[in-house]
């Protein structure tokens, strides 16, 4: 009987070995938050996501898409830091303290304005460069994301901002003193630069703020007017100023302890998927803008018009001493000692998307394009760890 029992003693480690084994091959469902509400291009992008993640992982990595159920915008960063979520869509610009290297460069994206990319590629070219940027050039975004328990993982873009507004407002003489909602600091300068009143404002007192008059116009891009039922209260648009994309997010922020769960393998798989994210939700909104501005232009209600060459001149100046400015203001502000290098290196790197990004025709060509260049070549054996 001791003899059988002593067996069954040997035999345990194995089992329990055997049972390990199984578990861990058991598929793992990730917790991913987002704080665009169900149906919307932002949940619709993050389903495609999750069904990457089951693709690339051949079943192994799963994961739960929450459309603004679990954490809002607001809540997001901290909900990732904090355990409550395993990922999630979290909008740079609402946490400056947190990630100033990273929005310094998201300020840039009025630089491509003095590029000749197209409208329709704009946002598209962003999203690449600034991936690139914050894996491969910017060690300090990568620590400023470890020290809120994140990894990064992937960027992504609207289209170009326009004027949306309650009235015609195309030159430099109609600007003067309107009231603009700014959705950056960069446009809340272009804004006070033009003459014009920088506004802050939740894009959820947005409708109520134009239909009211305590705004002329918002500094938005146009997949937002059905977004946000900005079709509405918006009589004109106004193209070309004040550019820029919104290209400050971290589409598929993981939490650090999840990331270095994850074996070598399952980082470039989790990876692959995020590139598929970028590429979905930044497409999707691009061709979001081109299906919003020609329902304005055959709806017969908005009047879509180009922005007078006062206003373009006057805009690509701003953008142009804005360069020295964005830097400048990080150091003082935010102590960042490589501020006017972090601009001198990603500027190349900008031009260099502009480029890449010519010729592509749908969402899958862009995740391919945006894996190959960038994001198949970071280190998973370092990277985030």
């Amino acid at each position: 009987m001791m003899r059988y029992a002593g067996r069954f003693l040997a035999m345990v480690p194995a089992l329990v070995a055997g049972i390990s084994i199984s578990v861990s091959a058991q598929a793992r469902d990730l917790r991913y938050a987002t704080g665009y509400p169900p149906n919307s291009i932002g949940a619709d992008a993050a389903q495609v996501y999750a069904d990457a993640v089951k693709k690339y992982s051949e079943g192994k990595l799963g994961v739960k898409v929450y459309p603004l159920s679990l954490l809002n915008f607001l809540e997001t960063a901290p909900g990732i830091r904090d355990g409550i979520t395993d990922s999630g869509f979290v909008l740079l610009p609402y946490f400056p303290n947190e990630f100033p290297s990273s929005n310094l460069v998201a300020e840039l994206s009025q630089q491509l304005e003095l590029t000749d990319v197209s409208a329709d590629s704009a946002g598209l070219a962003f999203a690449g460069a600034f991936s690139e940027y914050v894996f491969h050039h910017c060690p300090e975004c990568v620590s400023e994301f470890a020290q809120q328990n994140q990894v990064f993982t992937s960027g992504t873009s609207s289209p170009p901002y326009y004027l949306l507004c309650n009235k015609p407002v195309t030159n430099l003489e109609q600007i003067k003193g309107k009231r603009l909602r700014s959705g950056g600091a960069q446009w809340a300068r272009w804004a006070a630069a033009m003459g014009a009143t920088p506004v802050t404002m939740s894009v959820n007192e947005l409708y109520d703020g134009m239909s009211q008059g305590v705004v002329d116009c918002s500094m938005q891009s146009a997949p937002e007017l059905s977004i946000f039922s900005l079709f509405e209260v918006t009589t004109d648009i106004t193209l070309t100023v004040p550019g820029g994309v919104f290209g400050g997010t971290a589409a598929n922020n993981v939490s650090s302890d999840v990331w270095k769960k994850f074996s070598e393998k399952e980082r470039s798989q989790f990876l692959r998927a995020a590139a598929v994210m970028s590429a979905e939700l930044t497409w999707q909104y691009t061709q979001g803008g081109i299906d919003n501005l020609k329902t304005a232009r055959e709806g017969g209600k908005i009047k879509v018009h180009e922005a007078g060459r006062d206003l373009v001149d006057s805009t690509r100046e701003f953008i142009r001493k804005d360069a020295s400015t964005i830097p400048a203001t990080y150091r003082e502000r935010y102590g960042i000692k490589r501020a006017d290098e972090m601009v001198q290196t990603f500027q190349p790197i900008l031009e260099r998307w502009v480029g890449l990004v010519q010729g592509v025709k749908t969402s899958e060509e862009l995740a391919e394009l945006y894996w190959n260049e960038t994001f198949s070549k970071v280190d998973v054996s370092k990277y985030g760890l």
